[in-house]
């Protein structure tokens, strides 16, 4: 696993995007494992379900905020779930799709990570 940050722009305003184990953890307590979370935001076999997705999302993004309010001379504040479902809602549930998607992707990709020796 991999800390990496994506971000999403929203209207000029950056919001990080971190997949990392504070984040698994998270989902894990609310939806009992990861798998199950994918199942109901991958709208695959079913709608995608709202609450769960902006759930993972802004965990998503406010570990992104804690992780830059570790170095920021001024700190943000973290998001809450009606937040992210304006920013989710000006986005478009698609193209948040899409980056949730590839930050988890390249957060689990362990080729050339050397952390994982």
């Amino acid at each position: 696993m991999q800390e990496k940050i994506s971000y999403i722009d929203v209207e000029g305003i950056k919001y990080p995007l971190v997949f990392n184990l504070n984040v698994m953890e998270k989902i894990q307590d609310k939806y009992e494992s990861i798998e199950n979370w994918g199942n109901l935001t991958d709208g695959k076999e079913h709608e995608i379900n709202i609450k769960a997705l902006k759930y993972g999302i802004t965990e998503m993004i406010n570990e992104g905020i804690d992780i830059e309010n570790e170095t920021a001379e001024n700190k943000r504040k973290f998001l809450t779930e009606k937040q992210v479902g304006r920013i989710i809602t000006q986005l478009g549930i698609e193209k948040i799709a899409d980056s949730v998607q590839n930050t988890v992707i390249e957060s689990s990709n362990i080729e050339d990570n050397s952390k994982n020796v």
